[in-house]
């Protein structure tokens, strides 16, 4: 038996793969035969000799080969690598799927990648008639909320829709991260229903300390740092849309707050208007006496500018905050 399970969804790809190991008997039989390989290493006869190898004391022997389909992806070819005989395009793909041909029936492959392959890929046109193909993509919008909802079930719990839209926006479709962030929701909430509340005080106090610490580097024209926070915000399953939010949202009100302070307002009217807790508060009326008016204003505006830019499709969200940051970092040298 085949499969090929790939897409930039990893957590689904490996509670697949734990479905697959689930139904291939004593898990502790078939640990001791398992193997695991990496793609862009193996070579065909590496392969042919696994598959064909007997499973020891047991009715299945389990392949799993991560990366393959990913060497022969870039314009049908593979990526570089030393010279080796039948790696070459077309012929090395013909390699691998003559490898796999025959797999016995004691034998069960899995190919895994974790990225996005296309049709066009050549090992994966060889293979899709005798694999099982499933793709994982990231989900987005509704798939991820019905998801979401699943998954706090699964939990032993319930979320209301409105913090089930709050909470992917506000994670994003990194799955593993969102995972953790349910298990953390529904151990806060203590069997009741999870509320858009519980996800502000629990989800979204680590993301806005580097919020505000990305609003510092971008208005102190400090390029290295805003990027690295921006990456690390992305990697962690932050969604560019809720990035650009934030950042958004945060330097409106530090211009509130600029133009309050200078109408003499107390801090307690301030911090009233404004709706914040104490932290915030803090950070947003340091960040307004730091910074002057037209540099905030200036920022302000190409942020609504790039929420143009993603809206309307002229750039992708993560590409068009990694420009945004770049173009407002560099203006102090321009």
């Amino acid at each position: 038996m085949l499969y090929i399970l790939h897409g930039e969804d990893d957590f689904s790809i490996t509670q697949f793969l734990g479905e697959i190991k689930r139904g291939l008997g004593d898990p502790s039989m078939l640990a001791t035969n398992t193997s695991s390989f990496d793609g862009q290493k193996l070579t065909p006869g590496e392969l042919r000799g696994v598959c064909e190898t007997v499973p020891f004391l047991a009715e299945k022997r389990l392949v799993v080969i991560q990366g393959l389909l990913g060497r022969f992806e870039a314009s049908g070819r593979p990526r570089r690598q030393k010279k080796t005989s039948n790696r070459g395009g077309g012929e090395g793909a013909k390699s691998f799927a003559e490898a796999m041909s025959n797999i016995p029936e004691s034998t069960v492959v899995v190919l895994t990648d974790g990225s996005r392959i296309k049709s066009t890929n050549p090992l994966l046109k060889l293979l899709s008639s005798q694999a099982e193909v499933r793709s994982f993509p990231l989900l987005r919008e509704a798939k991820l909320k019905q998801w979401i909802e699943k998954e706090v079930s699964a939990q032993g719990g319930a979320i209301s829709p409105q913090a089930a839209d709050l909470l992917a926006r506000l994670v994003g479709g990194n799955l593993w991260i969102m995972s953790g962030e349910i298990t953390k929701l529904t151990l806060f909430t203590g069997g009741k229903r999870i509320e858009a509340e519980d996800i502000n005080k629990v989800v979204s106090s680590a993301q806005e300390t580097n919020v505000f610490a990305m609003v510092d580097a971008i208005l102190d024209f400090k390029a290295g740092v805003a990027e690295r926070l921006l990456e690390q915000l992305l990697g962690k399953g932050a969604s560019s849309a809720y990035l650009l939010t934030m950042l958004s949202r945060q330097v409106r009100l530090v211009v509130q707050a600029r133009e309050m302070r200078r109408k003499r307002k107390s801090d307690i009217e301030i911090q009233s208007k404004l709706g914040l807790a104490p932290f915030p508060f803090r950070k947003t009326l340091e960040q307004a006496q730091r910074y002057p008016l037209e540099r905030l204003k200036q920022v302000y505006k190409k942020l609504l500018q790039t929420d143009l830019y993603i809206k309307r499709g002229k750039f992708e969200g993560g590409l068009a905050l990694n420009l945004l940051v770049a173009e407002l970092c560099a203006q102090r040298r321009a």
